[in-house]
């Protein structure tokens, strides 16, 4: 047994090999029938948000959307358990049905290559453990599509709520110094990656693409390890592309093949899949078409209230210290302020310690509440100014939801 073989990289394998029959007729199979019989549900704050509760494998119960492709959300009250999601806890998104039903960690290669590279080459998972200099950083991933299910008007698309993101300690190995074996070209332009799940609908494999520059600016991660474990399987497992700051879209996982092309990729997932409106924004008027669009990039500026939910309950005359996260795409949390009477006014709240400018940022304010309903809300800057709108703003692909978020609570 290898250095890196694991009981749990074993019990991955094994699962995976043991189940390929089943996944290949049933999609999931050994990952959804299991945990029917321990199933509950649960209801999300929108129309028709009756969902599911099941716990796959390496995985406590999560919300489920779909189960072919796996879509599976975090629930909420987790985020007050800690700056830090759980493995089990994290959040799963697919776009392509077909997963890989078995996978050797040390021995998988991931291709380098394209028509951009003088020297291209293939790296065993071994290789990239022992041959560079490993880095770690906590990052959020974030899905786009989180907070879809609470767009006024509603969109099309898979219904979230807010529970679509996760923060956790990466380790793996810089892009850039794996790409500097490939000998890029002076016609470098863009990076793509393909990870091994396998489409069996429209748009085809799920192929990502990044500027050459922001592939080789030492922050896009190879990463190997979650938390201080490996990857979960359905979180990507054994490499990821970590893309912190940015919508998890890019973040392709079982990540396989990497290619420095001498344009830009035009592949489904990019054009016309990804897109929004190409101004200050990224919002139109409802009914109404964008003039232009572009790819989804970087986060904008949220920020979540954790330690009570809309319609909570408070005790009246006791002093209440309430608890939340705030994040951004990189420039990292400045302030946090929150209101007690429904954004009327405002007072700053404390930040916690400051975990790393990708990092969830923990606030806390404390009120001791009179009788009666309270409509609490925080509001998040950056180190840029950057903050969240007070109504929500609006595009047809109900992408980077933004805005201050209401939690209506009772003191009796």
């Amino acid at each position: 047994m290898s250095a890196h073989d694991t009981p749990h990289a074993m019990l991955r394998r094994r699962l995976l090999a043991g189940g390929a029959g089943v996944l290949a007729s049933a999609g999931l199979g050994m990952f959804g029938r299991p945990a029917l019989a321990q199933s509950s549900t649960v209801e999300q704050p929108f129309v028709n948000g009756k969902r599911n509760l099941l716990a796959y494998p390496e995985k406590r119960p999560l919300i489920v959307l779909t189960s072919r492709p796996p879509q599976l959300e975090t629930p909420f009250e987790i985020f007050n358990e800690g700056i830090v999601t759980p493995n089990d806890a994290f959040y799963v998104r697919y776009h392509n049905a077909g997963l890989p039903t078995s996978i050797d960690g040390d021995k998988h290669v991931i291709k380098i290559g394209g028509n951009a590279v003088g020297k291209p080459f293939g790296l065993t998972v071994a290789e990239l453990r022992g041959q560079f200099n490993p880095v770690e950083f906590l990052a959020v991933n974030q899905c786009s599509g989180n907070g879809r299910g609470l767009f006024n008007p509603r969109v099309t698309g898979g219904q979230l709520a807010n529970g679509a993101m996760g923060n956790a300690r990466w380790l793996g190995v810089p892009l850039k110094d794996v790409l500097a074996r490939a000998q890029l070209k002076e016609s470098a332009r863009q990076v793509t990656f393909n990870g091994l799940d396998t489409p069996i609908m429209e748009g085809g494999d799920f192929v990502k693409a990044l500027d050459v520059s922001h592939a080789m600016d030492g922050e896009v991660m190879l990463a190997y390890q979650m938390n201080g474990t490996d990857i979960p399987f359905l979180n990507g497992f054994p490499v990821k592309l970590v893309v912190p700051g940015y919508y998890g879209t890019y973040w392709v996982k079982h990540l396989s093949e990497i290619e420095v092309i001498d344009k830009t990729f035009d592949g489904f997932w990019m054009k016309p899949g990804y897109r929004v409106p190409d101004n200050d924004c990224a919002c139109i008027e409802p009914g109404t078409t964008p003039a232009a669009t572009r790819p989804i990039g970087r986060f904008n500026v949220r920020s979540f209230i954790t330690s009570v939910q809309d319609g909570g309950r408070l005790r009246a005359g006791q002093l209440a210290v309430v608890r939340g996260i705030a994040f951004d795409g990189g420039q990292g949390i400045r302030e946090v302020a929150y209101s007690l009477d429904g954004g009327q006014s405002w007072r700053g709240a404390k930040l916690g310690a400051d975990m790393g400018r990708y990092s969830f940022r923990e606030f806390t304010f404390g009120f001791t509440p009179e009788k009666g309903s309270h409509d609490l809300r925080v509001r998040a800057w950056n180190r840029s100014g950057q903050s969240q709108p007070m109504e929500a703003l609006w595009q047809p692909a109900g992408y980077m939801r933004n805005v201050v978020e209401s939690v209506k609570v009772v003191a009796v």
